[in-house]
């Protein structure tokens, strides 16, 4: 018969085995299965982690008691896993040291029973293991000791019998309970039995005083409150039972607290004789005994164990640990119980805290009364707390950590206690720092993997704004609530605030309007993280006076806004608020803010780790600083090689299409020109310098300004080339070879144009007409920068009304796919499909044509130019 059930349902991760354990371990200690409890325990940790880790599912953990045993279920959502196959008559398991398949084989060597069990949606094993043989009428027994070896009691001891009915009222109270707490059963009688509990939970357990009289077996400490109003420091032990009718109570049996030895049951591998010790080989090691065994294998749940024996063994009502940062002047909340943790996680404290033995926490220390010396331990202010212990924690000599047990009554602790507390912390500091090196260790893996990808992110982008967006999304939420960064344009400018980002985008609003009212931090050049006040005194400040105005105000004209945003802002960064300078090429370019929430610290880890993050983010700003300069500078420049507002041609329709190579690149080697030289008449000119990027640009600019000097200063087109041939060879080494198409356009009244065109190593310019057919408007010459002495002559077009002019650069002729290319007969293929269309239309067809020939982009420069004469319009009927 099911006297008893649990259950609980663990997350496919790492720390849920440890949690399993906790939680197998901590059901049968509450059942009172103490002789059970390591096998349990030891087979539900294989079980667990073959479903969490192999089977990569959650963990349905179920722990059920009987008349004669108890049962745990393991169940994992992954039906397809192998079903155990029957080999020679029995299960086949393979080698005891293979990675799968112990839990199975630690099931057959433990449990009394055991079996795999699978439906259409999971797989359970399941284990029992039956309660041991016991002699009739004994449960536990000891051995004969000697009088001055037996606990000490009062002449009379008083046992207390409570009986508590299934809503947790009390039902019975005895003359015992009478005489030890001071209340009548007509007074008592009716009541909750938690609304006179001192302390809320239960030490050790985690488990309120309420959630232990529905156990079925429990013993522990806690006070209650007496009629005097003194609070009775008690050692209970409770029964879960059924009455005839079948109804569930609690019978409660209490003494005091130093009387426990009456109740207390025997600890499992408590020494029963002689005989039985020397079966037994040595006794259990001092750090099970203190911690329990298994240990965590995780350090917070090591940590927090610790500090709830520490708190056991003491009878404290809050205990804590602190460990050591690396250069050891300093102490970090790692673990408390009985303390506000949410507050006090990470928070710091420097070890040598004052003068004397007491300020040190290198040395145990009683502080019987902390009301008498305010402050002297920080962590325990405004927390109720009296007196408290502390003892280091030390390895080979060297400071590790701190733990501390306090209690709210005053004088409650003495040297006594300072040695027994000293005696568990050597047990456990060695344990301690073994898992903090293995979480060291695991969190710079961590790091190290972040910061790698932290720096491919970075290195990606050379754009500034992106770079301040990347810079506080790695940082929030992994190593802080919020963040800010502020840049500094040179070293006489003040910090700007340019980017702000909080895990909460409703909170980002608020934030930014906050930081823009306060000055902003220092610029301090040197490393490292420091501490800003400024976002927190501001906040409260402001919402302190909204608080204010609201009041003043009164119900009636309150505004509908309230404080409530101002309160939202003050908590968001009301914890610590730290600054990491952006210092690259020896200049401070920036800072990086990172903050809490109220009452949070950072840990010494993320704030190291943000250390690197911000070095790394310092220069990827000023690379995208610099590049942002270059940029506009490189832009600017060639955009003065640009010509300038196309002019308008009387009687002739242009138009141009320039696509330059490369990113960022607005100019190439590829350029052209329109413009007017005197009245009636206009040079153009198209042309290619020998390369593409800013060597080749150079070269177009001199070309483009020298052509429209010799054109304006009358000198023919065979002229200007020559002379510009002459200059290009002056430039030296930096001289590049150009082809040019150069010409004189002269529109008539009659509605034709008349061109004088000169092609110098250019790709020749094509001539449309108005019946479809496309004919060289020029002839080839020697292109410019390679001889000295050049004869060049001009060529005589007329381009009737509809005729098309087309000159392109060799970007365009040179479109290549693999081995094909659209060369000159493939343009004059696209331009017979033209007639008919205006200027636009051809160039635009053109360009189209190149763009559609090959699925790559362009490499090279290209430029387009079509000029077209369009036909008179028809006269009015």
């Amino acid at each position: 018969m099911i006297t008893a059930r649990a259950a609980a349902t663990f997350e496919p991760v790492g720390r849920s085995v440890a949690a399993a354990r906790t939680f197998v371990r901590d059901t049968l200690q509450g059942w009172g299965l103490t002789d059970i409890v390591d096998d349990a325990v030891v087979l539900t940790s294989e079980l667990v982690t073959n479903a969490v880790v192999h089977a990569g599912t959650t963990a349905d953990v179920v722990c059920i008691r009987a008349d004669t045993g108890v049962r745990v279920e393991v169940a994992d959502r992954y039906p397809e896993r192998e079903v155990p196959l029957q080999s020679n008559g029995g299960h086949h398991f393979g080698h005891p040291d293979r990675e799968g398949g112990r839990g199975l084989l630690l099931c057959a060597a433990l449990a009394a029973r055991w079996g795999v069990e699978y439906t259409a949606t999971h797989k359970q094993v399941w284990f029992q293991l039956d309660f041991p043989d016991r002699p009739a009428g004994t449960r536990a027994a000891g051995p004969a000791l000697p009088s001055s070896a037996l606990p000490i009691a009062d002449s009379r001891v008083r046992v207390g019998v409570v009986q508590v009915d299934s809503g947790g009222l009390i039902s019975a109270w005895n003359d015992d309970a009478q005489e030890l707490f001071g209340y009548h059963p007509e007074q008592i009688i009716g009541k909750p039995l938690t609304d006179l509990a001192a302390w809320p939970h239960t030490p050790g357990t985690g488990t309120g005083v309420a959630e232990a009289l529905l156990l079925s077996r429990w013993e522990g400490s806690y006070g209650i409150r007496g009629a005097d109003g003194r609070v009775s420091p008690v050692y209970a032990s409770h029964l879960r039972i059924r009455d005839a009718e079948g109804e569930p109570s609690t019978v409660c049996l209490l003494v005091r607290d130093r009387e426990r030895a009456v109740l207390q049951s025997p600890m499992r591998g408590a020494n029963v004789d002689t005989a039985e010790t020397a079966e037994r080989g040595p006794a259990t090691d001092a750090f099970e005994v203190f911690i329990g065994s298994p240990a965590p294998d995780d350090l917070d749940g090591l940590l927090q164990r610790t500090v709830e024996r520490a708190r056991d063994m003491l009878d404290g009502d809050a205990a804590y640990l602190l460990l050591a940062t690396d250069d050891e002047t300093e102490l970090e909340v790692r673990a408390s119980t009985g303390l506000p943790s949410a507050r006090q996680r990470f928070a710091r404290v420097p070890v040598e805290a004052g003068t004397g033995r007491y300020g040190s926490a290198r040395m145990p220390a009683v502080h019987e009364d902390l009301s008498a010396v305010p402050g002297a331990v920080p962590l325990l202010v405004n927390t109720g707390m009296r007196s408290v212990v502390t003892v280091p924690l030390k390895v080979e000599g060297r400071l590790t950590g701190s733990l501390g047990v306090a209690a709210e009554s005053p004088a409650r602790y003495s040297n006594e206690e300072a040695l027994r507390l000293q005696f568990a912390a050597d047990r456990i500091a060695l344990a301690v720092e073994r898992a903090r090196l293995t979480e060291l260790e695991r969190l710079r893996r961590g790091s190290l993997s972040f910061l790698v990808e932290a720096s491919d992110l970075l290195a990606g982008t050379l754009d500034r704004n992106q770079t301040l967006a990347l810079m506080a999304q790695m940082t929030v939420p992994t190593l802080a609530s919020w963040c800010a960064v502020y840049t500094v344009a040179d070293q006489v400018s003040e910090p700007e605030l340019s980017y702000v980002l909080h895990e909460d985008e409703d909170r980002i609003d608020g934030l930014k309007a906050l930081l823009m009212k306060i000055d902003p931090p220092e610029q301090v050049p040197t490393g490292g993280a420091r501490s800003w006040s400024g976002p927190y005194d501001a906040a409260h400040a402001a919402a302190l006076r909204t608080s204010l105005r609201s009041l003043s105000l009164g119900d009636s004209a309150r505004p509908s806004s309230g404080p409530g945003a101002s309160l939202a802002t003050a908590s968001a960064v009301g914890g610590e608020t730290v600054v990491l300078p952006l210092v690259a090429r020896n200049r401070v370019i920036g800072m990086l803010i990172l903050g809490k929430p109220t009452d949070e610290h950072f840990r010494q880890e993320n704030l190291e780790l943000a250390e690197d993050l911000s070095r790394r983010a310092a220069l990827a700003l000023d690379n995208a600083r610099l590049y942002s300069e270059r940029t506009a500078i490189s832009q600017s420049l060639q955009r003065s090689l640009l010509p300038p507002e196309q002019p308008e041609v009387p009687g002739v329709e242009v138009e141009v299409i320039y696509r330059a190579a490369g990113e960022g690149n607005e100019v190439g080697g590829d350029f052209y020109d329109l413009f007017p030289i005197r009245d009636g008449a206009y040079g153009f000119a198209i042309g290619d310098v020998c390369g593409t990027g800013p060597e080749a640009a150079a070269v177009t600019g001199l070309a483009r300004h020298a052509l429209r000097l010799l054109a304006r200063e009358g000198f023919g087109g065979p002229a200007v080339l020559e002379r510009l041939n002459a200059a290009i060879l002056d430039e030296g080494a930096r001289s590049r070879f150009l082809t040019l198409l150069y010409g004189e356009l002269w529109p008539q009244h009659d509605g034709s144009a008349v061109l004088k065109v000169v092609c110098a190593g250019h790709p020749l310019p094509l001539r449309l007409r108005q019946d479809g057919s496309v004919e060289a408007a020029a002839e080839p010459q020697p292109l410019l920068g390679v001889m000295d002495d050049l004869e060049l002559y001009e060529q005589t077009v007329t381009l009737d009304p509809g005729d098309v002019l087309l000159c392109v650069t060799d970007g365009v002729t040179e479109r290549r796919e693999g081995t094909r290319m659209l060369g000159d007969d493939g343009l004059i293929d696209v331009l017979t499909t033209c007639t008919g269309l205006t200027a636009g239309a051809v160039a635009a067809r053109v360009l189209r044509a190149v763009e559609r020939f090959a699925a790559e982009p362009p490499s090279d420069d290209m430029a387009i130019l079509a000029m077209r004469v369009p036909e008179p319009e028809p006269a009015d009927a």
